[in-house]
C-alpha cells in the first residue's frame, strides 16, 4: 500500500496516515501474539558459559527437561566456557532475538563482570531478563581448627588479628571474593585474601587446613559441612533458611548483608515480548512442580521465579551492589 498526499487535503492525509499507523501497529501486534502461541516450533538451544558438572550447569537441565516435555520440542544445553562466563554471554548476546537461543547464567556475565572488564564483546544491561530459576545463598565456612562459632567471635578475632585469618575465593572478581570483600567493608575487618581457580582446589585447601575460611554456596559446601569436614558459621541470606532453621544468618550481625549465587535465564536484545512472557510463564509453572522442587532442594536452592519486571528489578539491584563492592575495595582481576 502506497501513501501519498498529494490529492487530498493535508488534514485527510494525516488522518490516513494515522490510521496506517494503527492498523500496522495492530499487524505487528497480531503476527506477534501469533509467534508467541507457535513458540517453540523447533529444539531451543539453552547456553550455559560455564562447565558442565556445577550448579550453574544442573540447574539449567533441570528446567530444560521439564520444558522439553512441556513444550514437545528439545531442550539443549550447551556449555560455552571461558573468561568468567563471557565467551558464552556475548555467542547469545549476538544470536537472533527469536527466543531459541538463550542464556543460563550466574550473576558474573550478567551483574558483575562489566565492571572488572575493561572491553566486553557485548552489553550485559541489553539482556533481555525472563526469570530467576532459584538462588543459592553463599555462607560463611571455616576450617575447624578455626575457634570462632559465631559471626560476632569471627569478627571480634579478625579486629585483634589484622590480616591473620586468611579468607580462600573461586578467584580474582568472582561472587565469593565479593562477598569476602563485603563481608570486610561491613565488618570493618581486614582478611588476607587466597585466589584460586575455582571452588574445588579451594574447599580442598579449607578441609586441609592451608586457609581458614570461604565464602561460599552452600549446594558445594554443605556436603562437607555434613561430613564434619568444615564448620558452618553463618548463611548469607536475609532470613534464616527453611532447610536450616538452626543456622544463624550474617545479617543478623551485620543488618542488610546479603550475598548469593543466583541462576537466571536470559534472551538477546529485541526478543519480543511476548516471548519472554510464555517463556517466563512456563518456568514459573515448572517452579510449582513437585519434582522441581526436590531437585532444587538437592542443590541447597532456593525456587525464585516470578515476572520479567521483577527479575530486572532484582539484577539491577545486584549491579549497584557489587559496583559499589568493587569500587569501594578496589578490586581487580589481576589481584
Amino acid at each position: 500500500m502506497v501513501l501519498g498526499c498529494s490529492n487530498v487535503s493535508r488534514r485527510g492525509c494525516g488522518q490516513r496516515l494515522v490510521g496506517a499507523a494503527v492498523a500496522l501497529a495492530a499487524l505487528l501486534a497480531a503476527m506477534s501474539a501469533v509467534r508467541a502461541q507457535d513458540y517453540p516450533s523447533r529444539a531451543v538451544k539453552i547456553i550455559v558459559p560455564f562447565p558442565a558438572g556445577g550448579t550453574a550447569d544442573v540447574m539449567p537441565r533441570i528446567f530444560g527437561d521439564w520444558l522439553s516435555r512441556k513444550w514437545g520440542q528439545p531442550v539443549v544445553i550447551e556449555n560455552r566456557t571461558g573468561a568468567a562466563g563471557n565467551i558464552g554471554a556475548e555467542a547469545v548476546a549476538k544470536a537472533e532475538p527469536d527466543g531459541y537461543t538463550l542464556l543460563s547464567a550466574p550473576p558474573p556475565p550478567l551483574v558483575i563482570n562489566h565492571n572488572l572488564y575493561p572491553k566486553l564483546g557485548f552489553d550485559p544491561t541489553e539482556f533481555v531478563p525472563i526469570v530467576i530459576m532459584g538462588r543459592v545463598p553463599n555462607a560463611l565456612v571455616v576450617n575447624p581448627k578455626v575457634s570462632a562459632n559465631s559471626v560476632a567471635a569471627l569478627i571480634t578475632f579478625a579486629k585483634a588479628n589484622p590480616g591473620k585469618l586468611t579468607s580462600a575465593t573461586q578467584g580474582n572478581g568472582t561472587t565469593s571474593h565479593l562477598t569476602s570483600e563485603l563481608f570486610q567493608m561491613m565488618a570493618d575487618v581486614k582478611f588476607q585474601h587466597v585466589p584460586y581457580r575455582g571452588s574445588a582446589p579451594a574447599l580442598t585447601d579449607l578441609v586441609g587446613g592451608s586457609v581458614d575460611l570461604m565464602f561460599d554456596n552452600l549446594g558445594v559446601s554443605l556436603a562437607l559441612v555434613k561430613s564434619g569436614q568444615l564448620k558452618l558459621i553463618a548463611v548469607a541470606t536475609p532470613k534464616p533458611m527453611a532447610s536450616l532453621p538452626a543456622v544463624p544468618t550474617i545479617a543478623q550481625t551485620l543488618p542488610g548483608f546479603e550475598s548469593a549465587a543466583w541462576f537466571a535465564i536470559v534472551a538477546p536484545p529485541r526478543t519480543p515480548r511476548t516471548v519472554v512472557d510464555k517463556i517466563n510463564a512456563d518456568v514459573n509453572e515448572a517452579l510449582r512442580q513437585g519434582d522441581v522442587i526436590q531437585r532444587l532442594a538437592q542443590l541447597s536452592a532456593e525456587p525464585i521465579g516470578g515476572t520479567a519486571h521483577a527479575t530486572a528489578a532484582y539484577m539491577r539491584e545486584e549491579i549497584e551492589r557489587w559496583h559499589k563492592v568493587i569500587k569501594a575495595a578496589n578490586v581487580k582481576l589481576d589481584q
